[in-house]
């Protein structure tokens, strides 16, 4: 018998189900349990991050776990156990369902729960286990042997000092083992993404990886896409329930975003997204190349002098809104700042959706030149910039030969929410009834991916640039809103088709 085998033993005959539908029955493993368990401990393992979706009895798994290294075959006299929570309400979940296990076997003979201090004491063993949160004061000066990290995809940013206390308090052990139980952080620069990541590269032979995800381009809503990232699926996770939740998130595209991140295991936002995914891929049909002839409406959002830069233009062709996006980085430095912001903009501007200018910042100059030639070919009725940078621009489209009258195509657009509601409202449901055409341009689907909402107290929306720079650019989206405001405003309406009726 392997030691992980060993383990699988001890916990199916000395624990019970501590809450659900079996509660108090005894515990029976699934298998994908059991390959987690034989994983960690038939291997030599530092570190084991499991993520996988909600309700799969993650937490229950780690309580198990706990117990084990508490009173069990994996238990070294006199040493300190630890979970780590970000809030004070999710560490006591891990602690109530280990002390309730405990309270209902014969473990309770062995181990005492305090319940005010959150602890579970070994008295023969000496073995303390002991639930914190990032709220409660540092976790320095203490000397872990097993920890467990609690929903550590709640952690937003590359950093926790909470996890980076217990982690570096292990140095005093022969063989410490951390646990890393989650979904998904939303975002690639969080702290779990990046340690799922680094997993991936197997940079760290004794980091077990065990992750249970959807496919991104999968039907989300599909019983095989769903199992994918549910390996409890219709046994103690209730299927009726769960696709409940897919047709709450099919029905309602607000809701889709929670779905794929909580239930899906994937990498997305929750927070206030703008627009879903599957509706964003729902207007990739390519767009026409040529706007001859066509009424053309553009938003330029311009950046700081070394930041992305975005130029959209739409025209209305068969009822549906035609998209050509353009976008500049400076080309010194940009596979740094690919790097930096793990993003592929060197692949981009080799592939051509991404236009480099000299130097290591954008010149307006450039830009001026190139809105010349946009005009030159096209009929461009408005085109909508943000006043912040175009007290800069203007000089340099007067040097270029802007006409006056062309001048007053440029309509000033506002940023905030009384000029952003109205335009997030039309682009929103231009997408909701597929009368856009993007054809999946690369640099503009990472602005559609990034791009979340601020809400103010009347329910005005904009989107948060602020919030963007952790999550990554929306340039493109800010300026693709911007046109088909200016569009919706100024656009002649098309004549509607009527058929005839014969009776």
């Amino acid at each position: 018998m392997t030691r992980g085998q060993r383990n699988i033993r001890w916990i199916e005959q000395h624990c019970r189900i501590p809450e659900g539908k079996l509660v108090g029955q005894p515990v029976k493993l699934l298998p994908f349990q059991k390959a987690i368990i034989r994983g960690i401990y038939d291997k030599p393992t530092r570190r084991a991050i499991i993520s996988v979706g909600r309700k799969n009895a993650k937490t229950a798994t780690s309580a198990f776990l706990l117990l084990l290294h508490l009173c069990g075959p994996e238990a070294r006299a006199n040493s300190q156990l630890y979970s780590a929570a970000q809030s004070r309400d999710q560490a006591a979940i891990l602690f109530g369902l280990a002390a309730k296990v405990v309270r209902m076997t014969e473990l309770q003979q062995y181990v005492t729960v305090r319940d005010t201090a959150k602890q579970l004491f070994c008295a023969e063993l000496g073995t303390l286990y002991r639930a914190l949160s990032a709220e409660a004061t540092t976790a320095y000066g203490l000397s872990p042997v097993f920890i467990v990290h609690d929903e550590l995809g709640q952690v937003r940013g590359p950093r926790s000092e909470l996890y980076e206390a217990l982690e570096t308090a292990v140095g005093a052990q022969e063989a410490p083992l951390s646990v890393v139980i989650s979904t998904q952080a939303p975002n690639d620069t969080d702290l779990l993404s990046i340690l799922i990541d680094d997993a991936k590269k197997s940079n760290d032979p004794r980091t077990r990886l065990f992750l249970w995800t959807a496919e991104p381009d999968a039907d989300p809503f599909a019983k095989g896409t769903i199992r994918q990232a549910n390996p409890a699926f219709g046994k103690f996770q209730n299927a009726t329930e769960v696709m409940a939740m897919a047709e709450d998130a099919r029905r309602m595209p607000s809701r889709e975003a929670e779905y794929r991140n909580l239930v899906l295991n994937q990498r997305v936002e929750t927070q206030a997204p703008f627009i879903s995914p599957s509706v964003w891929k729902q207007c990739g049909a390519e767009p026409i190349n040529d706007f001859e002839g066509l009424e053309v409406y553009a938003g330029l959002d311009l950046s700081e002098v070394n930041d992305l830069t975005a130029f959209v233009m739409i025209a209305r062709h068969g009822g549906v809104w035609h998209v050509q996006p353009t976008f500049w980085l400076p080309g010194e430095g940009l596979r740094e700042r690919a790097r930096a912001d793990r993003v592929a903009y060197d692949q981009w501007a080799d592939e051509g959706y991404l236009q480099t200018t000299p130097g290591r910042s954008i010149e307006y100059e450039y830009i001026a030149h190139f809105l010349r030639s946009v005009f030159d070919r096209h009929d461009v009725r408005k085109l909508a910039f943000d006043r912040w940078n175009m007290r800069h621009l203007k000089p340099w489209l007067e040097k270029v030969g802007f006409r006056e009258e062309e001048l007053e195509r440029l309509e000033d657009f506002g940023q905030g929410f009384q000029s952003m509601s109205p335009a997030l409202r039309d682009l929103e449901s231009a997408l909701l009834q597929q009368k856009v055409a993007h054809g999946n341009h690369p640099v503009l689907m990472m602005c559609a991916r990034n791009a979340v909402v601020e809400m103010d107290a009347a329910g005005g929306r904009k989107l948060s640039k602020k919030r963007s720079r952790q999550r990554g650019r929306i340039d493109g989206m800010v300026a693709l809103a911007m046109a088909v405001s200016v569009a919706g405003t100024h656009a002649e309406e098309p004549e509607p088709e009527y058929q005839a009726l014969f009776l």
